[in-house]
């Protein structure tokens, strides 16, 4: 998954209302777009050096996106609008171990009346939904974790796709870990019970956990090495 255009080098001023950021390049300050709603926990320090890229569409009203920070040593990928697209180019490449060879990939499927699934996945009459979440947060060192804070939206997802299960479906949640400086993932029950509850339970449903981590370059970001998922009940 390639990025929209170069990366440009700077280091983070703040973040603010959300989806601005200011950013230090050289002698000037600039405000870019943060595509991400969670609270990027860990991650906000000032004068942590980041990359932006220039938007393409010149009618944008920011210029410039967020898109990796560095936190002590270790770029993050904190654009949640390039998940689905390194997921989806991790399909095409058969970088998912899961999943067979010229599966069938749909994206952004409606199920039942209020959900839609990032994608479906067919191989003959096998039906399988798939889920994608962003991982950003680092507590523990080389241990990653889900959510950074309350996430109800994430909660109604787990509980879809235990209903879809139950209508016949396969069901997959994947965690994408956008740092490469983890080998376990965790649930942060501490940061939202619930989730935690409802995820332990939609695994007792048969909904399958899978997590990687990812590389970067200059010019992307891949999907790279399965993580062990640890669930603590």
């Amino acid at each position: 998954m390639n990025f929209e255009n170069k990366l440009i080098s700077g280091h983070l001023i703040k973040r603010y209302k959300r989806f601005f950021v200011d950013v230090a390049i050289k002698n000037k300050i600039v405000t870019a777009h943060c595509p991400n709603p969670g609270s990027m926990m860990g991650l906000l320090n000032q004068k942590n050096k980041v990359w932006i890229t220039e938007a393409l569409n010149k009618k944008r009203k920011l210029k410039y996106t967020l898109q990796i920070i560095e936190e002590k040593g270790s770029k993050v990928g904190v654009n949640t609008h390039l998940t689905n697209k390194i997921v989806g180019h991790a399909l095409q490449k058969n970088l998912i171990k899961e999943f067979k060879k010229n599966i069938k990939v749909k994206n952004e499927q409606v199920f039942g009346k209020n959900t839609r699934f990032d994608f479906l996945l067919e191989n003959g009459n096998k039906k399988i939904f798939l889920e994608v979440k962003n991982v950003t947060l680092k507590r523990k060192a080389s241990i990653a974790e889900f959510p950074d804070s309350v996430t109800s939206r994430g909660t109604k997802h787990l509980n879809e796709l235990i209903n879809a299960t139950k209508k016949g479906f396969e069901a997959y949640l994947l965690f994408v870990i956008q740092r490469n400086d983890c080998d376990k993932f965790e649930i942060a029950t501490d940061l939202d019970p619930v989730y935690s509850k409802t995820l332990i339970k939609a695994v007792k449903n048969n909904v399958k956990i899978i997590c990687y981590d990812c590389k970067f370059s200059s010019k992307g970001i891949i999907l790279n090495n399965k993580i062990k998922f640890q669930i603590n009940e």
